[in-house]
């Protein structure tokens, strides 16, 4: 008669299995699908799927020593591995995201999939939801009326990969070739996704400092992006655009077929963005007493711009006459017309009379009229980063932020949802809908936020 030495604990999605090693025994459990050796606990882990217990416990008969079924559900939180089936556990991510683990309860379901950018994780099994404390509220609501233990925790931060490297770090540093630059600026791709494409393609070629350039294929695309995401630990999107970079050196400067790199492609999970209330802008705007700066960041936030918008802004695009502002080749190739504040227009005829600008509508030092300077990305995040200290505001503002102000004070003072998206220049509406539900005012009754305050 067999000894029986095989465990077997049921521990909500997984069946864990401790046995002595046995090549029979270790080729049934791999024949079963996704199951996998855990090391670090010393067991197999195979899927709590239909089926699989009874041909585990079909197959291992009277060697069974133990077969324990756990009334709770497994996790991977930071602070324990199992949660009970009466229990939601939502743990608040670095990444502003909001994991909600629990059982099977339909209701609590229901509810999550009514909010913005819900996300279910087949992997992990469990759901993701954007951070902001009104979501933390009705998720607590819900545990509380379906009568559900609610347990609140925060994720420790991520941990930091490997800086990039850079020229300093290498004597033998490769350069994007001049064909890869070429091929950009033929094919009109932006100025923002130039700067972005070649440190990242250059990331690429001197990550295999023996390799030379043409002898670089798939298996060392797939390499790299393990590398980022393994060493370098970077975001969904930085991982996706150094793909995308790669990829434009082999199919447009090579010339090669359109393909797909079998590497993990991450779906980047949205947040919610920031929002400045109405009284924070008023604070921000009011604490500045520069002209000019004021200036900038009063048209940022009653036009909706982005700031490579508003540096791009020449002094033609101001329509008096109509009171709109025209936005000439923003984001995807795009023209628009946005607001153009009443008070606002005040506020550049007063910068206007004093700075007299020759091309563009804000202007570097030094520039003048046969050689206009643009005004910086970096100066306008300073001018920012000055009165937020000025007003003690503490919430993560960025330029961005006030972009995001525009379209959700219109929404709340109730402006249609469609007229927002073709004031901020959105090509899909679903961007646009993060914001609120729609709304039914026309165009005509829109009014920049900005004439609201008392600057």
């Amino acid at each position: 008669m067999a000894v029986p030495n095989i465990e077997i604990r049921v521990s909500g999605r997984k069946i864990l299995v401790r046995m002595p090693k046995n090549e029979a025994d270790i080729q049934l459990v791999r024949a079963i699908r996704f199951s996998r050796w855990n090391p670090g606990l010393m067991v197999w882990e195979v899927p709590h799927y239909p089926g699989n217990l009874e041909k585990l416990t079909s197959h291992f008969g009277d060697r069974i020593k133990l077969l324990e079924k756990d009334e709770v559900i497994s996790t991977l939180a930071p602070s324990r591995q199992t949660i009970a089936k009466d229990e939601l556990l939502a743990i608040q991510t670095p990444n502003k995201r909001l994991k909600l683990i629990f059982g099977f309860i339909p209701d609590l379901i229901k509810h999550i999939k009514t909010v913005p950018y819900a996300n279910w994780d087949t992997k992990n099994k469990w759901w993701t939801i954007p951070y902001s404390e009104q979501f933390l509220q009705e998720i607590k609501s819900t545990a509380e009326r379906l009568q559900l233990k609610f347990t609140h925790e925060t994720a420790p931060p991520s941990e930091q990969g490997l800086p990039r490297l850079s020229p300093e770090d290498t004597a033998h540093y490769k350069r994007c070739p001049q064909e890869y630059r070429d091929k950009l600026t033929e094919l009109r791709y932006s100025e923002n996704t130039i700067k972005a494409y070649i440190p990242l393609f250059e990331e690429f070629i001197n990550h295999f400092p023996k390799e030379d350039l043409d002898s670089l294929h798939d298996r060392h695309v797939m390499e790299f992006s393990r590398f980022l995401v393994a060493e370098r630990k970077v975001s969904a999107s930085y991982q996706n655009q150094a793909i995308n970079a790669i990829k434009f050196y082999f199919e447009k400067v090579l010339g090669g077929r359109r393909k797909l790199y079998f590497v993990d492609r991450p779906v980047k999970e949205k947040t919610l963005p920031t929002v400045c209330s109405e009284e924070e802008i008023q604070r921000i705007l009011s604490s500045i007493k520069n002209l000019k700066h004021k200036a900038i960041l009063s048209t940022i936030y009653s036009a909706g711009l982005r700031i490579g918008e508003l540096i791009n802004l020449p002094i033609t695009a101001i329509d008096s006459d109509r009171m709109q502002i025209r936005i000439e080749r923003a984001k995807g190739k795009k023209d628009r017309y946005t607001l153009l504040s009443p008070k606002l227009l005040t506020l550049l005829r007063e910068y206007f009379k004093k700075e007299r600008p020759h091309f563009w509508l804000f202007e570097g030092s030094g520039s003048t009229s046969e050689k206009p300077i643009q005004y910086s990305e970096r100066s306008v995040q300073q001018i920012l980063s000055r009165a937020l200290r000025e007003t003690g505001i503490t919430k993560h503002v960025t330029v961005h932020t006030l972009r995001h102000s525009f379209a959700t004070h219109l929404l709340e003072n109730g402006t249609d949802l469609r007229y927002i998206q073709s004031l901020l220049g959105h090509s899909d509406p679903k961007t646009t809908q993060v914001y609120t539900h729609i709304t039914t005012k026309g165009f005509s009754q829109i009014r920049s936020p900005l004439d609201k305050l008392d600057i």
